[in-house]
């Protein structure tokens, strides 16, 4: 009998479905269109395909909650602040969007909860807990009794000061169950206790704002199951629908964190530890950075105009993507994205209604991708993408295949765009690292993005397709704390109190998920005293010792020399000040085995060219008779020199001409120049 972990992943054009057997570590890959107005329905649709999954546990990375955000879906909700600090929203930050030089031009956008439906209450904390000002009760029922007069049930809650002590807000809820007992509440003290009251604010009311919606959805898979299930969360970790339901906006860059917790494992055990991951699918462009075989972990993230200080995967997000849309701005210039066709109708090819040119259609039109996709099970229109390719050429005065190439190299700078703000932005250099492409239209310009950003390598996985849902076969269970610990004099009996109670607060959870002995990760925030902005670094386990406060402090140095390019570590007038203290608590599970194509190494080094099946006509610059190959029939060290088009189900790799594909012993395509 099969013992089966399952991932499912849902996108916006498609839903991918990863089960490995736990006994045999066999694979089954399958991809279904999303039902973008039930998710749920593409869910249930892709286990079908696996089989008898009764029995199966269930791993879920959902767009929900991102793509109420992304389209701005923000409606009747409701915040309770402090008395005197109603404007918080208002004021926010002086941060403006591509700098200052933007200052004349831009607006700000509408605040996430407008001035009128904000009520404050008073009663007053300071810094570090104490009570200033008790808390007015009175008020608090007549806020309760305002929201409930006006039918708005999502409510924002966020005192000062309540990351040092929630009774306040405690208190808050409480009332709010007994007058407005309709109302889903979020609280900042169990969403984000830090400090900052204005992105604590704007935290806050993004778990709200997504609460009603994700609550609906997850309840209605677990109904439809039959059973309870995992869903992945941003930072990288995974925990049961149960408890993340509680916290919603953890799930926010569910299915982008998964694709690069996957890509990272597969390039890893390939022998590339330092990477960068690019995950398009059919509306987007996700990518990430991985060093030494961990993607990089952000608490200055946003979802759209939102910032969301939550732990998150930093990555970068595009509208870029197969579904992307190719349109003529007012000034007569060829645009795409970031609009997109999506699933439903999706591009002109799919033959669903869709009236607008998408970059799929022009990849169908140049020959580069097949006249179907999933092995046959969506067949594509060839002759309805040329009409409207070659009518949209019409209005540009072009021909259909500089257009069509127009919209390809658009499509490729905007994902080079996305690449130099996770590299170049950070300080990294783009040239060294390899770029691991996936997702349906991932790998489609992986040739052009080597030659626009010199990168060295890319790496293809088998069936990338389907890497995010395996990623989330990959992640343990992870939940994470934080803790305001503002000083210059860090005292280590403090420090080892917070983080004990840290620690017993994330044990109690994980215990509540199955695990009797979790792993912790402490790491704190600090800053040279006078900064803004504090550098997060990891912090031994063990006893804090003077040792202990001596290593934290150095890698704090380390890591602000190579962010910045200096540090005070010998200067005694720059002290260093203590911001937060964090632990992740951790639940290990088994990764599914990334398995050799060969049983031995290879004994002849040198690489194979492969034999194509059928040729096809492709447009690289000019008209090719190209080879077509199947990527199962490429065993380890065989080459495919360009031009050329690899097709598999979910996905299809063309290569350029001056490009050479070779396949490694676990089966991933290496895309370099060829400089023969």
């Amino acid at each position: 009998m099969r013992s089966l972990r399952i991932g499912v992943d849902t996108g916006g054009t498609f839903t991918d479905v990863v089960a490995v057997d736990e006994h045999t570590g066999d694979l089954i890959t399958v991809k279904t269109p999303s039902t973008p107005a039930n998710p749920a329905d593409g869910f249930m649709t892709g286990l079908a395909k696996v089989g008898d999954v009764d029995d199966a546990s269930v791993v879920h990375g959902t767009t929900v909650a991102t793509n109420q955000l992304l389209e701005d879906r923000i409606d009747d909700l409701g915040f309770i602040t402090t008395e005197g600090f109603e404007f918080i929203l208002e004021i926010a930050r002086q941060s403006v969007p591509d700098g200052y030089g933007n200052s004349y031009f831009w607006v700000k956008p509408p605040r996430i909860v407008p001035v009128h439906r904000v009520r404050t209450v008073g009663g007053r904390l300071d810094h570090r807990g104490g009570e200033v000002r008790p808390f007015d009760e009175a008020q608090a029922v007549e806020a309760a009794r305002w929201f409930r007069g006006r039918g708005v049930t999502s409510i924002g809650v966020c005192f000062l000061h309540s990351y040092a002590n929630p009774a306040h807000e405690r208190r808050m809820r409480e009332v709010i169950a007994r007058e407005h007992p309709e109302a889903v509440v979020s609280l900042s003290s169990d969403v984000l206790r830090e400090y900052r009251e204005y992105e604590r604010s704007v935290t806050t009311l993004v778990d709200a704002a997504v609460k009603p919606a994700m609550q609906r959805y997850l309840a209605n898979l677990s109904q439809r199951l039959g059973r309870q299930f995992s869903v992945m969360k941003s930072n990288g970790g995974i925990l049961s629908a149960a408890e993340v339901v509680h916290q919603p906006i953890t799930t926010v860059l569910s299915g982008p964190a998964a694709g690069a917790l996957g890509a990272a494992l597969i390039a890893s055990t390939a022998g590339h530890p330092s990477v960068i991951t690019l995950d398009g699918g059919g509306t987007s462009t996700d990518v990430a950075v991985v060093v030494d075989g961990e993607p990089s972990i952000t608490t200055e993230g946003s979802v759209g105009r939102y910032p969301c200080k939550i732990p998150m995967i930093d990555i970068v997000t595009v509208g870029a993507g197969g579904g992307s849309i190719a349109w003529i701005s007012p000034e007569g210039t060829l645009k795409v994205g970031p609009k997109s066709a999506g699933a439903d109708p999706g591009p002109l090819c799919y033959g669903r209604g869709g009236t607008e040119v998408t970059v799929t259609d022009a990849h169908v039109f140049l020959g580069r991708i097949p006249p179907h996709l999933l092995g046959g099970e969506i067949p594509l229109d060839v002759e309805v993408s040329r009409a409207g390719i070659t009518a949209l050429a019409g209005k540009l005065d072009l021909t259909p295949e500089r257009l069509a190439e127009g919209i390809l190299e658009i499509s490729a700078f905007n994902q080079s765009n996305a690449i130099r703000q996770i590299t170049v932005k950070r300080g990294l250099d783009v040239r060294d690292f390899p770029l691991v492409t996936f997702g349906g239209s991932g790998p489609l310009l992986a040739c052009r993005l080597m030659d626009i950003l010199g990168l060295p390598a890319v790496i293809v996985p088998p069936d990338p397709g389907t890497v995010s849902a395996f990623g989330l076969l990959t992640v343990d269970v992870k939940n994470d704390y934080v803790r305001t610990y503002v000083t210059r004099e860090l005292s280590l009996a403090g420090a080892a109190d917070l983080y004990g109670s840290l620690e017993r607060e994330a044990a109690t959870a994980l215990e509540r998920e199955g695990f009797d002995e979790p792993v912790f990760a402490r790491s704190a925030d600090l800053r040279y005293y006078g900064q803004a902005y504090e550098v997060r670094v990891t912090a031994p386990a063990g006893e804090l010792t003077d040792e202990w406060r001596e290593e934290v402090l150095d890698r704090f140095h380390e890591a602000h020399e190579r962010l910045y390019g200096y540090a005070y570590r010998d200067d005694p007038r720059h002290a260093v000040e203590w911001v937060n203290l964090r632990v992740s608590g951790i639940g290990p599970i088994t990764r599914p085995p990334i398995r050799r194509r060969v049983a031995q190494d290879l004994l002849d080094e040198s690489a194979q060219p492969a034999e194509p099946a059928v040729t096809r006509t492709v447009h690289f610059e000019r008209h090719h008779e190209t080879p077509i190959h199947q990527r199962r029939a490429l065993g380890p060290g065989a080459t495919v020199t360009g031009p050329a088009v690899i097709e598999e189900y979910g996905s299809t790799v063309p290569i350029h001409p001056g490009f050479t594909a070779t396949v490694d012993e676990f089966g991933n395509l290496e895309i370099r120049r060829d400089h023969s």
